[in-house]
């Protein structure tokens, strides 16, 4: 029969491995071309694999949750007619495990490039080793820190059977892979917080009069104008905020030690989905009013939340707001948005008795839990930054007058 052998593209951007985050055929399944067969997780982005053939599924080169390299066997079909030359392959061609999965192995050739995570192999220059050296434990051979820490202490770290419980069987304990998004985000989190020395700053925000004018606003507001949260406003401050902090809308580029400074500013939003969180990007918030940010905001949470959101879409942001709107808790200590320097939480609302003018009155109130990149950002630059956002705040009127308040 004809075979016709699908490698793992090349998606670009100088990728050299993706993971597979999940099947949607297995062997046995007819296919049509452009069906879509797989979902593969970059670190920017997923994407969906099709198939450029019509046929029969005979095998899968990986599991979901293995990492596998670019122009790596990613599996086969059976097809009829003739295929181009160098795509071919017997039936008897391929290793077959019980249940016609092709078998794959996991040790390093002389001229494979070895399977590691940008940190893992910076942490191997660190050390001194050569990551051919190392036999990897991961999915698919690759190589984790544990397996750098055991060959730096003079011993080999054996791999792990995977699916083999920690405790006694029956006891109700459930092994959950972290796979896809999942992964990403907790290598995401682990990386900024091993690179960044984060300092919080908290401050106290009275957003009465605020409140007053989004229900206004919300009020009179035309039919085809979105509602407004407090989101928009709370962008507009920062936007404004910035203008005189270049240093907080910016990146560190902490390999090289250079802080490259943005004038636009790429609003980054922070958005729970049910994959997990990510972090779609408002462009040039600068430029848009408060009904603007909210239709943009609506949009690309949407879309996040489905799925759809494209790779421009969750990448370039300069700095980060993230929100857990009535569930945003008294104070957080949100983790920054690797290589940002700076990211501002907003936590919930309360009302409660407040001291104005020597007399107790009810009044709403929110705290912003703030951190920043301590290497990039001073404190006294950071509290004046707040300082700032806290004024526009609670003097409204501010946010729709550049720089009305000092």
């Amino acid at each position: 029969m004809n075979v016709h052998v699908i490698k793992m593209p090349d998606i670009g951007e100088g990728i050299a491995e993706v993971e597979v985050v999940a099947w949607h055929v297995k062997p046995g399944d007819e296919v049509q071309e452009d069906q879509a067969l797989a979902d593969v997780m970059t670190d920017k982005a997923a994407v969906e694999i099709p198939s450029p053939v019509k046929g029969k599924v005979i095998s899968l080169g990986a599991s979901a949750g293995e990492v596998v390299a670019v122009g790596a066997e990613l599996m086969r079909i059976e097809v009829s007619g003739r295929i181009d030359e160098g795509t071919t392959a017997t039936a008897a061609a391929a290793p077959k495990t019980g249940n016609g999965a092709a078998t794959t192995t996991h040790h390093q050739t002389g001229d494979q490039k070895p399977l590691a995570s940008p940190s893992v192999r910076k942490h191997a220059r660190d050390l001194g080793i050569e990551l051919r050296e190392v036999s990897g434990s991961g999915p698919s051979g690759r190589i984790e820190h544990s397996d750098l820490n055991a060959c730096a202490a003079g011993q080999r770290k054996p791999a792990v059977a995977r699916g083999q419980p920690d405790g006694p069987e029956g006891d109700g304990t459930e092994r959950v892979p972290v796979i896809g998004l999942r992964r990403k985000i907790a290598q995401k989190m682990q990386e900024s917080k091993r690179r960044i020395p984060h300092f919080a700053y908290v401050e106290e925000v009275d957003v009465t009069d605020l409140e007053k004018l989004r229900a206004f606003l919300n009020e009179s507001r035309r039919a085809e104008q979105p509602k407004l949260t407090l989101l928009p406003f709370i962008m507009r401050a920062v936007v404004l905020a910035v203008a005189d902090y270049p240093q907080i809308n910016a990146h560190f580029d902490d390999d090289a030690g250079i802080v490259i400074r943005y004038r636009p500013v790429h609003l980054g939003i922070a958005t729970q989905t049910k994959s997990g969180l990510v972090v779609p990007v408002v462009r040039h918030a600068e430029s848009r009013d408060l009904w603007e940010s909210a239709s943009e905001v609506s949009r690309l949470a949407g879309a996040a939340r489905d799925g759809k959101a494209i790779r421009e879409e969750l990448t370039g942001s300069t700095i980060t707001i993230s929100s857990l709107g009535p569930l945003g808790g008294i104070v957080s200590t949100p983790i920054i948005n690797h290589p940002e320097v700076a990211i501002v939480g907003i936590n919930r609302i309360v009302e409660r008795p407040h001291l104005v003018d020597g007399a107790v009155v009810a009044r709403k109130l929110m705290n912003l839990s703030s951190s920043f990149d301590h290497r990039v950002v001073d404190g006294q630059d950071a509290a004046e930054f707040i300082q700032r956002v806290r004024r526009l705040l609670e003097v409204p009127a501010a946010l729709f007058i550049p720089r009305a308040v000092g």
